[in-house]
């Protein structure tokens, strides 16, 4: 932070600024001012596009983890790296050919850009490094390209049919696919978009990940966190799409509507049971095997 910050007392007997408030409130008007559109139609994404509704907590959990680490923030020592300022304006760069492109990813894209100019032009290199993790978070907010979650979605889909088709006639129900299109005695079942798990792969990732900064200290452990949460949210949407199989045979109106949305999120709530359940193995077999290396 810039030498003319009040100085304190800070832990460990280091020195502890005041926060920058008005530097802080200075470059977030003129980020506020120049993406204001490109971040008015991201909320509005975020409100209509039921894969994104996680997206109006990625910045309330960002800057709640970045007011945790206040103190320890203050507590060091930044210098103002003016290389920084060369970011912000390739932002607006990309900002402005992103706007002739009409390209919605590039110009969210080109907020964070500027964004990391921002923390770059206040305290160098260093405040990055201390940031990097919620700033990290912020990528959660963006939707997926459309090419990416094309190619992402339709595979899901095929899986999830056909793991709803294996178990359904392991458990006696007719079943026949065609592609995502389950064919079922009383009706077609199909897996669309929206069940292909895109939706809670995204959201459980997100919250893998803070789950684990909160919860757990030993990044190794955070890691595999995140290694297993997609093959849980694949493996329970799988069963979302096998239940409702089950479900259109005693009532067809079952399989849709509210009641098929409601089913949505309980799944994704049994989906962070298995998560903290892997948590706790995972801490069982750390603690086993740091027991049997002593």
């Amino acid at each position: 932070m810039p030498e003319t910050e009040e100085q304190q007392s800070g832990p460990g007997g280091g020195e502890s600024r005041s926060i920058p408030w008005i530097l802080i409130s200075w470059f977030a008007a003129l980020l506020l001012a120049c993406y204001f559109p490109v971040l008015k139609k991201l909320v509005h994404d975020w409100y209509i596009d039921e894969d994104m509704g996680h997206g109006f907590f990625v910045p309330v959990v960002a800057g709640y983890i970045i007011w945790q680490q206040r103190a320890a923030v203050l507590s060091r020592k930044y210098s103002p790296n003016y290389f920084g300022l060369i970011l912000v304006v390739l932002g607006a760069l990309v900002l402005y050919a992103a706007t002739l492109g009409v390209e919605l990813t590039m110009m969210r894209g080109a907020f964070l850009l500027s964004l990391v100019g921002v923390v770059f032009t206040l305290g160098g290199a260093a405040l990055f490094r201390e940031l990097l993790f919620p700033l990290a978070l912020l990528l959660f907010m963006i939707p997926l390209p459309t090419v990416i979650y094309n190619q992402i979605t339709f595979p899901l889909q095929i899986l999830a049919s056909q793991v709803a088709e294996v178990t359904l006639s392991v458990c006696g129900v007719p079943v026949l696919r065609d592609g995502n299109v389950l064919e079922l005695p009383s009706q077609k079942l199909n897996v669309v978009e929206a069940c292909s798990g895109i939706r809670s792969l995204m959201s459980l990732t997100f919250l893998s990940l803070v789950y684990g900064y909160f919860f757990e200290k030993r990044i190794s452990i955070r890691w595999w966190l995140l290694a297993l949460t997609p093959p849980i949210a694949i493996f329970v949407n799988a069963m979302r799409v096998t239940i409702t199989g089950f479900l259109s045979e005693f009532n067809p109106e079952l399989a849709k509507g509210l009641f098929h949305s409601l089913e949505g999120w309980v799944m994704f709530l049994l989906a962070l049971g298995f998560l903290l359940i892997a948590h706790r193995l995972l801490k069982y077999l750390y603690n086993r095997k740091q027991g049997a290396a002593q």
